[in-house]
C-alpha cells in the first residue's frame, strides 16, 4: 500500500505545470516515472534533464531514495529524527521489510541504515563535485553532484550490508 500511494503522490507531483519544462507530461509518462523511480529500475520514457523542472527533478530524485532505502525505513527514520517511540507494530513492519529474523535491534539497524546511507551520499557529492564545477555554475555543479551519484543499486547494498552489522 505504501508504494502504491507513493507512485501515486510521485506522478501527481510529475504532472504539475512547474515540474516541467516546456509542456506537460502526460499521466501515463508520469506515471511510469514515478513507478521507475520508486522501484529504482532506471527505465525512463522521456528525457529528465531535458523536460523535468528542478523541481521535478527533485521529485524524482526523493522517490528514488525512498524506493532504494525502502517506505518503511524512511517513515521509521522520520519517526525517529521527530522525537517518537516506534511501536512494536513500527519495528515488526521494518523486520519484515528488511527480511530481517528478530524485533530486537530494529532502532539500531536503521538508523545504521540512515547513517551509512548518508555517510556514502554525502561522499559521493564530494567527491563528484570538482568535475561537475568544471563545467558548471556552482549551484548548479552542487545539484549535479547531489542528484546524479551513484546508482540505487549502491543504496540497496549498502542497506543489505548494515542489515548484517546490526
Amino acid at each position: 500500500m505504501g508504494f502504491a500511494l507513493l507512485i501515486l503522490l510521485g506522478a501527481a507531483l510529475l504532472m504539475l505545470p512547474f515540474a516541467v519544462h516546456p509542456a506537460h507530461v502526460g499521466p501515463l509518462d508520469a506515471l511510469f516515472t514515478a513507478t521507475s523511480a520508486v522501484c529504482v529500475t532506471g527505465l525512463v520514457v522521456v528525457d529528465t534533464g531535458d523536460t523535468f523542472s528542478l523541481f521535478g527533478q527533485a521529485v524524482i530524485a526523493i522517490l528514488i531514495q525512498i524506493g532504494g532505502l525502502g517506505v518503511a525505513s524512511i517513515g521509521m527514520g522520520l519517526a525517529l529524527v521527530a522525537g517518537r517511540r516506534i511501536s512494536i507494530k513500527g519495528r515488526s513492519l521494518v523486520r519484515e521489510a528488511l527480511n530481517v529474523e528478530s524485533l530486537e535491534g530494529m532502532v539500531r539497524l536503521v538508523r545504521a541504515i540512515l547513517l551509512v546511507t548518508l555517510i556514502c551520499e554525502v561522499a559521493g557529492a564530494a567527491l563528484s563535485f570538482p568535475s561537475f564545477a568544471r563545467d558548471h555554475m556552482p549551484l548548479q555543479a552542487v545539484w549535479l553532484s547531489i542528484s546524479t551519484r551513484s546508482p540505487p543499486s549502491t543504496t540497496r547494498a549498502l542497506t543489505h550490508w548494515a542489515a548484517g552489522r546490526a
